[in-house]
């Protein structure tokens, strides 16, 4: 069954213009880009957005860096793509991450890891949501 997934490039790797690098990552890995922008995200819209870890220590700095620098909000559409997706993305940790994943190749660091992909399909389809009109997706 074809499910879709919500990804970002973050500001560490536009600021290194990986997008096009990482995007190609997506696409040999047989995920299709349904959707795509770059966006400014406010600090404000950070705080909602990661919400779901306002009780955790890093929150802050996770807002923060999130707000620094442009980043690249995508869907990503493929068989299984949630799951595929948090494996090709590779472990938080860059030092901790499976050879040839996004995060073992381009992240700086375990608050730099270069992308975030929801872990669930209700979490998918919430952070969709916030960042997408339904004009902007293309079937």
């Amino acid at each position: 069954m074809i499910e879709r997934t919500f990804s970002i490039i973050k500001p560490d790797a536009t600021r290194r213009n990986l997008t096009g690098e990482i995007n190609s990552v997506i696409e040999a890995a047989g995920f299709r880009i349904v959707a795509q922008k770059r966006i400014k995200i406010t600090l404000e819209q950070a705080k909602t957005f990661y919400a779901v870890h306002s009780s955790r220590p890093f929150y802050g700095e996770l807002c923060e860096f999130l707000s620094s620098d442009p980043v690249i909000v995508q869907i990503l559409e493929k068989e299984n793509a949630i799951e595929d997706y948090r494996t090709l993305m590779g472990a938080t940790n860059p030092a901790d991450a499976a050879e040839g994943t996004i995060r073992h190749r381009f992240a700086l660091s375990v608050g730099q890891n270069s992308v975030h992909g929801s872990d669930a399909a209700e979490t998918a389809a919430s952070e969709i949501k916030f960042f997408f009109s339904d004009i902007e997706i293309i079937e």
